[in-house]
Protein backbone atom coordinates (compact mmCIF):
# COMPACT_ATOMS: atom_id res chain seq x y z
CA UNK A 1 0.00 0.00 0.00
CA UNK A 2 1.56 3.47 -1.16
CA UNK A 3 0.52 6.47 0.58
CA UNK A 4 0.61 10.14 0.07
CA UNK A 5 1.42 12.24 2.93
CA UNK A 6 1.82 16.23 3.21
CA UNK A 7 4.37 17.31 5.92
CA UNK A 8 2.04 20.53 7.64
CA UNK A 9 3.46 23.72 7.96
CA UNK A 10 4.51 24.82 12.02
CA UNK A 11 5.81 23.02 14.48
CA UNK A 12 3.55 21.58 16.82
CA UNK A 13 3.21 20.46 21.33
CA UNK A 14 1.36 17.99 22.78
CA UNK A 15 -0.33 18.52 25.69
CA UNK A 16 -1.31 16.69 28.99
CA UNK A 17 -4.26 18.05 31.37
CA UNK A 18 -6.33 16.03 34.24
CA UNK A 19 -8.79 14.49 32.92
CA UNK A 20 -11.94 16.99 34.57
CA UNK A 21 -9.86 20.06 33.43
CA UNK A 22 -12.23 22.22 30.77
CA UNK A 23 -10.75 22.67 27.43
CA UNK A 24 -8.66 26.18 27.84
CA UNK A 25 -9.06 28.86 26.15
CA UNK A 26 -5.82 28.80 24.36
CA UNK A 27 -6.94 25.93 22.55
CA UNK A 28 -10.58 26.57 21.62
CA UNK A 29 -9.54 29.20 18.34
CA UNK A 30 -10.34 26.03 15.59
CA UNK A 31 -13.33 25.34 18.06
CA UNK A 32 -15.45 27.87 17.69
CA UNK A 33 -14.99 29.85 14.27
CA UNK A 34 -16.58 33.13 14.65
CA UNK A 35 -16.25 33.38 18.43
CA UNK A 36 -13.81 35.32 19.95
CA UNK A 37 -10.58 33.73 20.29
CA UNK A 38 -7.06 35.14 21.34
CA UNK A 39 -5.38 38.15 19.67
CA UNK A 40 -1.97 36.15 19.59
CA UNK A 41 -3.59 33.19 17.57
CA UNK A 42 -2.47 33.78 14.16
CA UNK A 43 -5.42 32.83 11.14
CA UNK A 44 -5.49 33.27 7.95
CA UNK A 45 -9.06 34.56 6.16
CA UNK A 46 -10.34 35.21 9.53
CA UNK A 47 -11.18 31.67 10.46
CA UNK A 48 -9.34 29.65 13.17
CA UNK A 49 -8.54 26.51 11.65
CA UNK A 50 -9.11 27.58 8.01
CA UNK A 51 -5.03 27.88 7.56
CA UNK A 52 -4.51 24.40 7.88
CA UNK A 53 -3.22 24.24 11.23
CA UNK A 54 -3.56 20.92 13.21
CA UNK A 55 -5.07 20.33 16.58
CA UNK A 56 -6.81 17.69 18.09
CA UNK A 57 -8.05 17.12 21.59
CA UNK A 58 -9.14 14.46 23.31
CA UNK A 59 -10.76 13.48 26.64
CA UNK A 60 -10.40 10.12 28.36
CA UNK A 61 -11.62 9.18 31.38
CA UNK A 62 -7.09 9.03 32.34
CA UNK A 63 -6.64 12.63 30.86
CA UNK A 64 -7.16 15.56 28.54
CA UNK A 65 -4.64 15.68 25.53
CA UNK A 66 -4.00 18.51 23.05
CA UNK A 67 -1.76 18.44 20.18
CA UNK A 68 -1.62 21.99 18.89
CA UNK A 69 0.99 24.95 17.30
CA UNK A 70 3.35 24.95 19.79
CA UNK A 71 2.96 28.48 20.16
CA UNK A 72 -0.21 28.28 21.23
CA UNK A 73 0.61 26.16 24.53
CA UNK A 74 1.35 28.26 28.20
CA UNK A 75 4.93 27.62 29.44
CA UNK A 76 2.96 26.57 32.97
CA UNK A 77 0.57 23.76 31.32
CA UNK A 78 2.42 19.77 31.16
CA UNK A 79 3.98 19.48 27.28
CA UNK A 80 6.40 18.69 24.80
CA UNK A 81 7.04 21.10 22.09
CA UNK A 82 8.78 20.44 18.87
CA UNK A 83 6.49 18.31 16.95
CA UNK A 84 6.03 18.32 13.14
CA UNK A 85 3.32 17.03 11.69
CA UNK A 86 2.65 14.14 8.21
CA UNK A 87 -1.07 14.11 7.34
CA UNK A 88 -1.92 11.18 5.16
CA UNK A 89 -3.77 12.57 2.28
CA UNK A 90 -7.36 11.40 1.98
CA UNK A 91 -10.33 10.89 2.58
CA UNK A 92 -9.69 7.58 3.33
CA UNK A 93 -12.34 5.14 3.28
CA UNK A 94 -13.04 3.71 7.31
CA UNK A 95 -12.81 -0.22 6.01
CA UNK A 96 -9.82 0.01 5.03
CA UNK A 97 -7.09 -1.70 6.31
CA UNK A 98 -3.26 -1.11 7.43
CA UNK A 99 -2.81 2.07 6.75
CA UNK A 100 -1.58 3.24 9.61
CA UNK A 101 0.70 -0.13 9.78
CA UNK A 102 2.09 0.20 6.53
CA UNK A 103 3.54 3.48 8.01
CA UNK A 104 4.65 2.55 11.49
CA UNK A 105 6.18 -0.66 10.71
CA UNK A 106 9.18 1.26 8.13
CA UNK A 107 9.24 4.02 10.85
CA UNK A 108 9.81 1.64 13.92
CA UNK A 109 12.41 -0.60 12.11
CA UNK A 110 14.05 3.41 11.35
CA UNK A 111 13.56 4.26 15.47
CA UNK A 112 11.56 6.94 14.70
CA UNK A 113 8.89 7.47 17.60
CA UNK A 114 5.98 8.86 16.50
CA UNK A 115 2.65 9.85 18.05
CA UNK A 116 -0.37 8.96 16.20
CA UNK A 117 -4.06 10.77 16.00
CA UNK A 118 -6.46 9.54 13.34
CA UNK A 119 -9.57 11.36 12.49
CA UNK A 120 -12.69 10.03 10.62
CA UNK A 121 -11.56 11.41 7.17
CA UNK A 122 -7.72 10.30 7.61
CA UNK A 123 -4.35 10.05 9.92
CA UNK A 124 -1.38 12.00 11.58
CA UNK A 125 1.75 11.22 12.22
CA UNK A 126 4.20 13.57 14.49
CA UNK A 127 7.61 13.51 14.89
CA UNK A 128 9.78 15.39 16.59
CA UNK A 129 11.62 17.99 14.52
CA UNK A 130 15.11 16.73 14.58
CA UNK A 131 13.83 13.01 13.12
CA UNK A 132 11.74 14.50 9.95
CA UNK A 133 14.20 13.98 7.24
CA UNK A 134 14.43 10.68 8.49
CA UNK A 135 11.14 9.60 8.81
CA UNK A 136 10.66 11.46 5.47
CA UNK A 137 13.48 9.74 3.89
CA UNK A 138 11.97 5.85 5.50
CA UNK A 139 9.06 6.78 4.05
CA UNK A 140 9.98 7.42 0.56
CA UNK A 141 12.08 3.96 0.54
CA UNK A 142 8.96 2.01 1.81
CA UNK A 143 7.05 3.35 -0.67
CA UNK A 144 5.35 6.29 -0.16
CA UNK A 145 5.25 9.49 -1.21
CA UNK A 146 5.89 12.95 0.67
CA UNK A 147 4.36 16.39 -0.73
CA UNK A 148 5.00 20.00 1.20
CA UNK A 149 2.01 22.10 2.17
Amino acid sequence: MNLILSVLAGRYAICRLGANEAIPDWAQPALSPGDAFPAWAPLSNGRPGSDGRFISITRTGDELSIVCPGSFVPEAVRHDRGWRCLKVEGPLDLSLTGILAALLAPLAEARVNIFAVSTFDTDYLLVKDELLSLAAETLVRAGHRIEAR
